[in-house]
């Protein structure tokens, strides 16, 4: 029963992946996607996105992380899939799920569910590619605009030779609207001999409970629950243990922001940084309701220093 991670791009990056796998309760990392379009790309371009290849592709806590790879040209997919594997990956990902416009004008993501037969074509081309024990997944949505191709899209992926699959409940233009269409993720485990893994709408232990009862998945890829909640993952194996779980203290969670801030500082250029820590203040305000007055005294913020100084401050006041 793992809980993984979801790929988030822009949001469940390294630092984040380190972060929230150091709290404990993730078993499995997907990295933010890489997108593939003309050539086989250089090592840099993969460690950059996945800086756990220098590390066996591991984080520092040891939890394993797959990357993922985006575009649309099977062979060219395969050729980064090749390059990526010679480098340390230990598995390759491959997304029909990403629902951004300027990707899907690409021929990237979602807008791939709209054609099965490429779908196949670019499992197949990637597993053909990469030797045998390593593992090829797949993570789709139900479909572009309507759910019409759910099951012959993952039937397709199953056929080609994925070893995993994990489904969005929702299509590109349900976007993450409530609610998840779990009852659709039971559908396809009915149709593919694949094992399946249920994404979409969980934010608690009864989202989960729900999830899994629903979907009969007994794998469960959350995304912006853990954003909100970086240690869910715990609490909700504390559950299934039967233990009364502890949460993160408000407290706690400055101290980690502290962290995520100089763990940012080291990977993106400076008027990046302060946007990223309001993002997850944003993101946790759903859970912990003392970050959103927060999050409004940073707005002016723009400098890398004031952001520091300001969360030390934040810290130093409790």
């Amino acid at each position: 029963m793992k809980i993984i991670l979801a790929p988030m791009e822009g949001v469940v990056d390294a630092p984040m992946r380190e972060i929230l796998t150091r709290i404990g309760g993730i078993d499995q990392c997907v990295t933010e996607f890489i997108r593939v379009s003309e050539r086989v790309l250089p090592a840099k371009v993969f460690r950059r996105i996945s800086p756990e290849l220098f590390n066996d592709s591991r984080t520092s806590s040891g939890t394993p992380v797959t990357l993922q790879l985006l575009g649309s040209d099977p062979r060219i997919l395969a050729g980064n899939a090749r390059k990526a594997v010679s480098i340390g990956a230990r598995g390759i990902d491959l997304n029909f799920g990403c629902p951004a416009r300027t990707v899907n004008k690409s021929r990237g993501g979602a807008i791939l569910l709209n054609e099965p037969e490429l779908v196949h074509q670019i499992v197949w081309w990637v597993r053909q590619a990469v030797p045998a024990h390593i593992p090829v997944t797949a993570k789709m949505r139900l479909g572009f605009s309507d759910k019409s191709r759910a099951l012959d899209n993952a039937a397709a992926i199953a056929d080609a030779g994925a070893c995993g699959l994990t489904v969005h409940a929702r299509t590109k233009e349900e976007g993450y609207r409530p609610p998840a269409h779990w009852e659709w993720i039971a559908r396809i485990r009915e149709q593919v001999a694949i094992p399946v893994t249920a994404n979409g709408e969980v934010w608690n232990w009864q989202d989960y409970q729900r999830c899994r009862e629903v979907s009969g998945c007994d794998d469960v890829m959350i995304g912006r629950g853990l954003v909100a909640a970086p240690d869910l993952g715990l609490r909700i194996k504390a559950w299934q243990r039967g233990d009364d779980p502890d949460h993160l203290s408000w407290p706690e969670m400055l101290l980690l922001l502290q962290q995520f801030l100089e763990m940012v500082e080291q990977q993106l250029a400076p008027k990046y940084v302060h946007g990223r820590i309001k993002q997850w203040l944003k993101m946790m305000s759903r859970e912990y309701p003392e970050a959103m007055p927060l999050l409004q005294q940073m707005r002016t913020l723009k400098q890398v220093a004031e952001v520091r100084q300001f969360l030390q401050q934040a810290v130093a006041s409790l």
